[in-house]
């Protein structure tokens, strides 16, 4: 979504959605160091074990949310988590899905520069 655009009603409900389920607004501030909302990135699996997802896959940064420190212990320093808009609909590790949008840490994308045609 542009600045210049109207709001896609789709991602407007999911922000309102979210909103709801966490209880206050979700950050809209984007870290100077973040990749850009509409950024393409590919999600990568972990060569540790058989996940996150069951396969790699292209998708879009979404501007649902900036990106936000993950709050875990077995995060990196400064890593954050995107929220990625997948191009097709993604089924995790477990099986659960599909899903078509995620909050994905960085260390599982991988940007990839648009070609021009």
């Amino acid at each position: 979504m542009t600045s210049d655009s109207a709001p896609d009603p789709e991602s407007t409900l999911d922000r309102e959605t979210l909103e709801h389920i966490v209880g206050r607004p979700l950050e809209q501030e984007w870290p100077a160091s973040a990749l850009a909302p509409g950024s393409r990135v590919r999600v990568l699996r972990d060569p540790a074990w058989d996940g996150p997802w069951q396969r790699e896959f292209l998708g879009t940064i979404d501007d649902l949310a900036a990106p936000a420190p993950v709050q875990h212990a077995q995060a990196r320093h400064g890593e954050l988590a995107y929220w990625i808009c997948f191009d097709e609909p993604q089924f995790d590790s477990g099986g659960e899905g599909p899903y078509r949008k995620a909050l994905i840490w960085d260390r599982y994308l991988r940007f990839e520069p648009s070609t021009a045609a």
